[in-house]
């Protein structure tokens, strides 16, 4: 058979290439919602109300795989009685694996036993493996759940399933929470030093900024109520054309430090998934001194409308309190998108104004000694270096579960999901006859 002609040889790879860029943003955009599953379940209202306040339903819904193990009202209620926030939200994150267990599974355990990651182990939180999860088929159909630390006890078992999204989220209810001695306890944001935090983080000329400008004592005083601050790096104020910060008047220099900080709690997780404009301690209300967020995989990247800077680590996520370090100092339109960068003097010229130029007909000649000087111009605005892109059946624990009467239950909620898969075996068909082309 005679090759086809080159140029329909190059159609046929742009259609295939289109196919499967659209079978990969539909697979991405069938991402999961563990508080919209759970709202209108009466049962879990008071699990699923600490889900958003802690926001640790961002950090499950980033998460491609994950078992998110529920507490019914009465189970909750017990846990959160004398606890802080951030005590609670670490609660959750143990509650949280990060691999695929449903019915079935829990009952097929490779020698009845599996050690599993939690959410709260890949916060690095953890001491040691103290964060992984033991889960157990126990004598009698039950399936205990308990945590790696010796001699834990299963006081936490599986009851029913709640819902599932076959090999990207399986939600199940379990009797109680599973904790460790050392799991709570953490001081609360009020009680830390600011400063010692940020110095220990590589963030010292940022600290002497907020303390010397005071705005350390606004920042304090929003810790109990809902803040995180953005703090950039020693290396941020070394960057190449960065506006003299020395030459900022005090009210300047505190709108630009105040620009640094957002009036809630929004941890990286967060941040990956805002949508539009986010407010900061500076911004006026109507619309300026605004951040936006640039998202990519596994990147954040904050943008000021003059460059992006990227969140490179979290120090502290103390709810509501959360520190996070950037990689480059936000500077915001409104100071610095409008005039020169201020800039070093340039000797005894540079600080004589330039004539306005007369007509080309009228110039006089320009003497030799002027006519050896060049007029400097002065420094364009610089600004942060951008970053790289940057209601199902309920199953007893000891009735063995059915795989095809739980794909019946679930064939309806799955249907994005076959037609996912069709349109890929379609696009492989496709490619079949273009390899044989080419």
């Amino acid at each position: 058979m005679a090759a086809a002609p080159h140029h329909h040889r190059g159609h046929l790879v742009l259609l295939v290439l289109s196919l499967a860029a659209a079978f990969a943003a539909a697979a991405d955009s069938s991402s999961h919602n563990i508080t919209a599953l759970l709202d209108g379940r009466s049962e879990y209202t008071l699990y699923n109300s600490y889900l958003s306040e802690t926001k640790v339903c961002d950090e499950i819904n980033s998460e491609h795989t994950v078992t998110v193990l529920v507490l019914t009202n009465g189970a909750m209620s017990s846990l959160v009685a004398n606890l802080s926030l951030a005590d609670i939200k670490n609660a959750l994150r143990m509650l949280t694996l990060l691999d695929y267990f449903d019915e079935k599974k829990l009952h097929s355990l490779d020698a009845g036993s599996e050690l599993t990651t939690s959410l709260y182990q890949k916060t690095g939180q953890a001491a040691g493996n103290m964060g992984h999860v033991n889960i157990t088929d126990l004598r009698g159909g039950k399936v205990g759940f308990a945590s790696a630390a010796p001699g834990a006890k299963f006081q936490s078992t599986y009851t029913k399933r709640v819902d599932t999204e076959p090999s990207a989220l399986s939600v199940l209810e379990v009797s109680d929470p599973i904790t460790f001695p050392g799991l709570f306890g953490s001081p609360s944001a009020s009680s830390v030093n600011l400063t010692d935090i940020l110095d220990k983080a590589g963030c010292k000329q940022f600290a002497r900024l907020i303390v010397s400008s005071g705005v350390v004592k606004m920042y304090q005083a929003a810790m109990d109520k809902a803040l995180t601050l953005l703090a950039p790096n020693d290396d941020a104020f070394k960057a190449k054309g960065l506006p003299d910060l020395s030459k900022l008047s005090s009210a300047d220099l505190v709108t630009l430090l105040q620009y640094h900080a957002l009036p809630q709690y929004a941890p990286k997780a967060s941040l990956k998934v805002a949508k539009g404009d986010i407010p900061t301690l500076a911004s006026t209300g109507a619309g300026k001194y605004d951040l936006s967020v640039v998202a990519s995989g596994d990147d954040v990247s904050l943008d000021t409308g003059l460059g992006k800077s990227r969140v490179a680590s979290t120090v502290l996520d103390d709810t509501p309190t959360v520190i996070l370090t950037v990689d480059s100092l936000l500077l915001p339109s409104e100071q610095f998108g409008g005039a020169p960068s201020p800039a070093p003097a340039l000797g005894p010229d540079a600080d004589v104004p330039a004539s306005a130029p007369a007509p080309e007909t009228s110039a006089p000649a320009p003497s030799p000694k002027a006519a050896g000087k060049k007029k400097k111009k002065a420094k364009s605005p610089s600004h942060s270096p951008p970053a790289p892109p940057a209601d199902s059946p309920d199953l007893a624990p000891a009735d063995a579960p059915e795989g095809d009467a739980a794909d019946k239950v679930n064939s309806k909620k799955n249907g994005g999901a076959a037609a996912a898969v069709s349109f890929a075996a379609t696009v492989a068909c496709i490619a079949l006859p273009v390899a044989a082309f080419l």
